[in-house]
């Protein structure tokens, strides 16, 4: 399995915002099983950034292929090299 980090152009109406709430649960449920990583999302500039486990850029289309906000998307994806930071490190040793 290799990392990728999806960016995500969107343009939204009224329809996307009622589609937001069953496009977040269908990401809390990719968060729950490990697949996405990291979710952000800049209302300024209308764009997502989803950091992700998969496969390849085939299984990653069939991912984000299932959510409801799918038509409003333009996407790149880039697999990455390297990804590090806070959270893929171990936690600080804390004496009593």
């Amino acid at each position: 399995m290799k990392k990728y980090q999806v960016t995500i152009q969107f343009e939204m109406d009224n329809e996307f915002m009622e589609l937001v709430p069953p496009h977040r649960t269908y990401i809390n449920y990719l968060i729950n099983k490990e697949i996405v990583d990291q979710y952000a999302v800049s209302m300024e500039t209308q764009r997502v950034w989803i950091t992700l486990t998969a496969n390849g850029r085939n299984e990653i289309d069939k991912i984000l292929a299932k959510s409801p906000l799918f038509k409003y998307w333009t996407v790149e994806i880039d697999e990455l090299f390297v990804l590090d930071g806070q959270h893929y490190r171990l936690p600080a040793v804390q004496p009593n």
